[in-house]
């Protein structure tokens, strides 16, 4: 009964991780919001140590938000949603980790995500932000596609859009593309002249980096840019056909989430763009209603 009794009055925090930022929000049984905290970029395909310092960091100023003290982190019930996860080693290193909670339970960050869009009952779910990927989940069955990472997959994603981009200026400035207005934006991102310079400032940089480029890129196709168009057309057109693979086990609602959601919505198939529904909840509420079901299990159990 004491536990029952304490599960009544349990705090729950959700974590959502990604190749950007990492976001947490502390909720109480009721699942009502008491703070929010966001911290840096948290996929273990970029560092097992920043992953979990943004997952701290990122704890620590949402019990700030929520007026509660640090120490409060050792009482609370974890559901963490990461990126990267769904390669096996990665998991296990997570999973293994002395976190610093009461409980933690750990998934990826697509099944999370899938849970808030619809607030726990079954649908459809596309990530595009950093990375691209997308879940459904219908009854006893799921679809998982994409998030393979950058830059082995991750198509119509910021990072890709950036690459592609960068791709093209440089071969425009050697003279073997044609021009286009990425030139001068990525140019004068990076505050450059020449093509070494944006060499210099995204060889071996991470995702997140060529993320940043993305909206030179989407600027440029809806100025009527030929080259950015065919780059958006390209991802827009994987992102379709994603749904549609996502589609094949008629999940009864659509979502699409991430930095790049809104922009490419004009972009994608008639057939798709028409069942995009809004995401009634965040990653991290469907990563807190995660834990919250793992915890009451494991109690009940």
């Amino acid at each position: 009964m004491g536990e029952n009794q304490l599960s009544n009055t349990q705090l729950y925090i959700g974590i959502d991780g990604g190749g950007s930022k990492c976001r947490a929000t502390i909720y109480n049984q009721a699942l009502k919001p008491l703070g929010t905290g966001v911290a840096g970029r948290a996929n273990p395909l970029h560092g097992l140590e920043q992953t979990f310092q943004s997952i701290q960091q990122s704890t620590e100023l949402a019990l700030k938000d929520a007026g509660l003290p640090i120490e409060t982190c050792n009482e609370l019930v974890a559901g963490l949603g990461l990126a990267g996860v769904n390669v096996g080693h990665f998991y296990q290193q997570i999973a293994q980790w002395q976190h610093p909670f009461k409980a933690m339970y750990l998934t990826t960050d697509l099944h999370t995500a899938c849970i808030g869009a619809h607030n726990g009952e079954d649908g459809a779910v596309i990530i595009t932000g950093t990375g691209s990927c997308g879940y459904s989940h219908v009854g006893e069955h799921s679809i998982s596609l994409g998030g393979h990472g950058f830059a082995l997959g991750d198509k119509g994603s910021g990072a890709w859009l950036g690459l592609k981009a960068a791709e093209h200026v440089l071969l425009s400035l050697d003279g073997f593309a044609s021009s286009t207005s990425l030139t001068d934006k990525l140019l004068s991102h990076f505050k450059v002249d020449n093509a070494m310079g944006i060499v210099d400032n995204l060889a071996g940089k991470s995702s997140s980096i060529y993320a940043q480029l993305a909206r030179y890129v989407l600027a440029s196709a809806n100025e009527g840019d030929a080259v950015a168009i065919a780059i958006v057309t390209e991802g827009a057109e994987y992102i379709s056909a994603l749904a549609r693979k996502l589609f094949e086990i008629n999940p009864s609602r659509f979502s699409m989430i991430g930095g790049l959601a809104e922009p490419l919505l004009p972009w994608l198939d008639e057939d798709v763009a028409s069942k995009v529904s809004p995401s009634l909840s965040p990653p991290e509420f469907g990563a807190c209603l995660y834990a919250q079901k793992q915890f009451n299990a494991a109690i009940a159990g």
